[in-house]
């Protein structure tokens, strides 16, 4: 058990440090854009983080408004209760609450739902914005961002060749369904409505993050903590899964030799409003019988930072992809 929590208060300040100013910001920037609030607004923030863009509504509400902040990862709750200072416990309000889709809250309680980034960290997405309109009252607005689809494409165009050449059509197979998880601007406009929200809009804006070689792009704590973890779940495991990586690594370098390698993100915000009478829900989707790469949620995983992993040969990064004894438990307690 200490183990673990040193390894989500490690997560939390990693996170805090290094992954919201270049990440999370980007995000939460168009959420923010534009947004105004009654004087007394109820506020819910789904997947809060550390307290981004929770503390920045707070500032826009009045003295009579109230926000609700729900994380699943108390080491990142405990960061954001700092950062309140006074005002935690008395206009702005941090509970633990997991990544299931149902919120445990009533109908019709908030003026505006938010979730920066947390959409897709939801067990089932598609459920969780029916939820954000279920407690959202009428005429009250839900606000999220998520990464859309295009996004890592430079990557997955190389992960595609090395699976290609390297015969593993199976893997690539597993590989497009983990792709197809994230959707377009179109996909994600029709999840909102079929929420039964109104008024739907999907702003977009495209952006790219610089990488001198592979090894700074696999230890990015952008990329570390966050996709890189369910990238090697796709190619299995042990020594199928190192090889696969090692070409990956050895592509990049290649391919990108004497320049960055240039990762395209397709950042997307939806908002929409709450009708007076929520439609019926749609009969359950049937789930398909492939297994599943599950998209890892912040904290549960720890994988070493770079300067952490010890190696005979500096040279060598094949060990760099393999799975972490974390990694194994983490995957287990998904």
């Amino acid at each position: 058990m200490k183990r673990r929590s040193h390894r989500l208060e490690k997560m939390a300040r990693v996170y805090d440090d290094e992954i919201l100013p270049i990440w999370s910001k980007r995000f939460g920037r168009m959420l923010l854009r534009g947004l105004t609030l009654p004087e007394k607004a109820m506020v819910l923030d789904v997947a809060c983080g550390t307290g981004y863009p929770a503390i920045e509504l707070l500032e826009r509400m009045g003295d009579g408004g109230r926000l609700i902040a729900i994380e699943a990862v108390g080491a990142l709750l405990d960061v954001a209760r700092k950062k309140a200072g006074d005002l935690s416990g008395k206009r702005i309000f941090f509970r633990t609450e997991g990544n299931t889709a149902k919120l445990a809250f009533a109908d019709e309680v908030y003026d505006l739902v938010v979730s920066n980034l947390g959409l897709l960290e939801r067990d089932d997405p598609k459920m969780a914005l029916r939820e954000f309109a279920r407690v959202t009252k009428a005429d009250g607005k839900v606000i999220c961002t998520l990464p859309l689809a295009g996004t890592y494409r430079e990557f997955y165009d190389i992960y595609r060749e090395v699976l290609t050449k390297s015969d593993r059509h199976d893997v690539l197979e597993k590989l497009e369904e983990h792709i197809a998880r994230t959707p377009d601007a179109e996909e994600a406009a029709t999840w909102m409505e079929k929420a039964g929200l109104e008024n739907v809009e999907v702003e977009v804006d495209e952006f790219h993050m610089l990488f001198k070689s592979s090894r700074e792009f696999f230890f990015a704590p952008v990329i570390e903590y966050g996709p890189l973890v369910a990238w090697k779940e796709v190619a299995g495991k042990g020594q199928a899964m190192q090889e696969t990586f090692w070409l990956i690594k050895e592509a990049i370098d290649s391919y990108f030799a004497g320049r960055a390698f240039e990762i395209t993100v397709k950042a997307g915000c939806l908002r929409g409003t709450r009708p007076e009478v929520l439609p019926e829900p749609p009969p359950p989707e049937p789930k398909p019988e492939t297994d599943e790469v599950t998209r890892p949620r912040s904290g549960e995983v720890e994988i070493e930072t770079a300067s952490e992993k010890p190696r005979k040969d500096p040279s060598d990064l094949r060990n760099d992809f393999k799975l972490s004894d974390d990694e194994e438990e983490g995957a287990h307690e998904q």
